[in-house]
């Protein structure tokens, strides 16, 4: 008996081919037939998948998570972590799992972690600093969907987020991880800092106009709106149904702790500082996200829908609409998306860009995929083909 790879839509199963000889098969015995194809399996197959832990598996983008990798043709899950809720079955917490993920919660445990190829961290800033370094001295490389390494200086970080860095010295080599942008590092890194959702719609809204220096970039405004969702599983009075239904405000226009790393991402794209004025707003939805973007144009004259398309020619995740298009939100829910459009308002010199994304996908656990993909040399597109669900 010989065994033969077939790869399919980029999942790789293994069949087993008949010797020329039929009559040799026959005499096998058949116990001792399955036995060799059971050990050719575990050797070619299973020895292939990607062993993949998550720290923080009950909030929104943890649960996100599950649902993408429980799918993924080249992943194992191996560990789930919940302090709170260790001992309960995942597929009892979230029933939308059952038949998929067959995992209980567990205490953080250092060790069993430390024997995934891959770990996410779907934690509240400042616990992936506490647990990254062990993790990486056993070889385990690191997703990280908080914020403790999104920022390049650790003294802006602790400004922002009220703690002192735990491992200052990680921070210089995590990559940020925005494909679109830092593709080719993020193949490399060790460990690879997630963007937050304000950010991704932003910068990609803003990247072929910043890039080419075709904007004025002191006077950069980021109009954003997001669902609910973004705020967190956890119970806080403001995400109330009561309070956020029929209801839309903004929050954070003095500050938002998204601020610092948007700016951080376009200065990459400018070489230099950036004056960007960025209000998010709440709106009374589970999920989806839209930033309206507005730049005064240095050159009248450029075809800015040739621009983004030529841009964004070879992204697998982001669509530039045609021209007059409005992006709705609803287009990208559940996917790994991010449709944009272009407008210049009474053919002025003032650009505006439509940015729409999952807050909770594209926004956090889709690109975390997309990532992973990249890291370990798999497809890029695995795991996130979905179709966004309507109505």
């Amino acid at each position: 008996m010989a065994v033969s790879r077939v790869t399919a839509g980029g999942t790789t199963t293994w069949v087993t081919t008949l010797l020329a000889e039929s009559e040799n098969c026959l005499e096998r015995d058949t116990r001792e037939y399955f036995s060799v194809y059971l050990a050719d399996y575990r050797e070619y197959g299973e020895s292939r998948m990607l062993n993949v832990g998550i720290v923080g598996g009950t909030g929104y983008t943890g649960v996100e998570l599950l649902r993408l990798l429980a799918l993924h043709p080249d992943v194992r899950l191996r560990t789930i972590t919940s302090r709170g809720n260790a001992g309960t079955r995942v597929d009892e917490m979230f029933p939308g799992l059952r038949g998929h993920v067959d995992l209980v919660f567990s205490e953080p445990d250092g060790e069993s972690l430390a024997d995934c190829d891959l770990v996410f961290f779907a934690t509240p800033n400042g616990t992936a600093m506490q647990m990254v370094p062990a993790l990486l001295d056993a070889g385990t490389r690191v997703i990280d969907l908080g914020a403790d390494f999104r920022l390049r200086d650790p003294a802006v970080w602790s400004e922002w987020y009220g703690m002192r860095h735990a491992c200052p010295a990680l921070v210089d080599e995590a990559v940020y991880g925005l494909p679109e942008l830092n593709r080719e590092a993020i193949r490399t890194a060790r460990v690879v800092a997630n963007p937050g959702c304000y950010p991704t719609a932003v910068a990609l809204g803003y990247l072929p106009l910043l890039e080419r220096g075709l904007v004025d970039s002191d006077a950069l405004i980021a109009d954003c709106k997001s669902g609910v969702s973004g705020a967190g599983r956890k119970a806080q009075v403001h995400t109330l149904l009561c309070e956020a239904n029929e209801n839309f405000k903004a929050y954070g226009a003095s500050g938002h702790r998204h601020l610092p790393e948007i700016r951080q991402t376009l200065a990459q794209l400018t070489g230099g500082q950036v004056g960007l004025t960025f209000v998010p707003h709440l709106v009374p939805m589970t999920r989806g996200m839209q930033a309206t973007l507005y730049g005064r144009l240095l050159d009248a004259g450029v075809d800015l829908q040739a621009l983004y398309e030529t841009r964004y020619a070879g992204e697998p995740f982001v669509d530039v609409l045609p021209p007059g298009s409005h992006p709705e939100t609803r287009t990208v829910r559940g996917t790994n998306m991010c449709r944009l459009a272009l407008h210049r308002p009474g053919d002025g010199n003032m650009v505006v860009v439509l940015s729409v994304i999952d807050n909770l996908t594209k926004g956090a656990a889709s690109q975390a995929v997309q990532n992973m993909n990249l890291m370990f040399g798999f497809e890029e597109r695995a795991g996130l083909d979905a179709i966004a669900v309507l109505p």
